[in-house]
């Protein structure tokens, strides 16, 4: 692998951020600052700690990174269902990043998986 980009799960969580920027423009002035600017944070972290895993220098050390953007997929998760709750946000881009989000879960989690470990030294 050459390059974060190479990274199906970093293409998807592009594209996540994407649908993310795209349905908080149709948010509440007041929420520029509130759930507007979490969501979009939540979903740059998940793509950004992705790629900066894959330039690290041990498998290990990306995994780690691969845990944090899971974390910020949590998060982005959560708040996309206060926004459906609040009714913020038109239902289809809701809708199209709840699922963008349960795929790079998936995808996240299986790269991780398959990260091995070195062996230990005896």
């Amino acid at each position: 692998m050459s390059s974060f980009r190479d990274l199906l799960v970093w293409q998807k969580s592009m594209d996540l951020a994407d649908v993310v920027y795209r349905l908080t423009r149709s948010f509440p002035r007041e929420e520029t600052f509130g759930l507007a600017a979490q969501l979009r944070r939540s979903a740059v972290s998940i793509a950004s700690n992705i790629a900066e895993g894959q330039g690290r220098s041990s498998s290990r050390e990306f995994k780690q990174f691969l845990n944090i953007a899971r974390g910020s997929l949590c998060e982005l998760q959560t708040q996309l269902e206060i926004a459906q709750r609040a009714g913020l946000g038109q239902a289809e881009e809701l809708g199209s990043a709840a699922q963008l989000s349960h795929e790079v879960g998936k995808l996240l989690y299986l790269l991780a998986r398959s990260i091995r470990a070195p062996p230990k030294k005896a």
